[in-house]
């Protein structure tokens, strides 16, 4: 038996949530009204991850199917306990249906962080490849990044695997250009 999981930031990308879910089956797009997305999880690393807060109009984000055994390691990957909380029944959207799914929530938002470029890179690819509207696009396209200045960072290393296998080999290159290229 499968559960969903709706993600919105990094794992939206196919190959980054592979990465941690073996078992991960891509569904389609989902939303989630009265919700938005911002940058402002603080990561472990310093640096702004996504979250969802309460906001006017859809956070859109990508329904996926998971094996349970999957968690574990999803909930390890996301912080759980410190930084993201795992929410068992978030309803979301999709395809004219509600759905409960497992999403990660920061309890804590904070403003004023900037996105490593490796990170929005993943969550940029992973919403153009999900055909997002260009409103939302532009959006993630305005969040304030900086180079992540420890070159060898795990976190960096596994983010550039999955980004080169979606064609992305300079995540600084691809955040500077103009329009939709993925």
């Amino acid at each position: 038996m499968s559960i969903f999981y709706f993600a919105y930031g990094s794992n939206m990308l196919p190959a980054r949530l592979a990465a941690r879910c073996p078992s991960a089956k891509l569904i389609g797009r989902a939303d989630v009204p009265g919700y938005g997305v911002r940058f402002a999880k603080h990561g472990m690393d310093g640096s702004a991850k996504a979250t969802l807060v309460v906001a006017e109009g859809a956070a859109s984000g990508v329904l996926f199917a998971l094996d349970p055994k999957d968690l574990a390691a999803l909930d390890r990957a996301e912080g759980v306990g410190r930084g993201y909380d795992r929410l068992d029944d978030f309803r979301v959207r999709h395809d004219g249906q509600s759905l409960d799914t497992v999403t990660y929530i920061a309890p804590n938002p904070v403003q004023g962080l900037a996105a490593f470029d490796w990170y929005l890179a993943l969550v940029l690819a992973g919403a153009q490849l999900h055909r997002f509207d260009k409103e939302a696009i532009a959006k993630f396209r305005a969040v304030p990044w900086q180079a992540d200045p420890v070159p060898d960072r795990p976190g960096r290393v596994t983010a550039l695997a999955a980004l080169a296998a979606h064609g992305i080999a300079d995540p600084v290159a691809f955040l500077q250009q103009d329009g939709d290229p993925v």
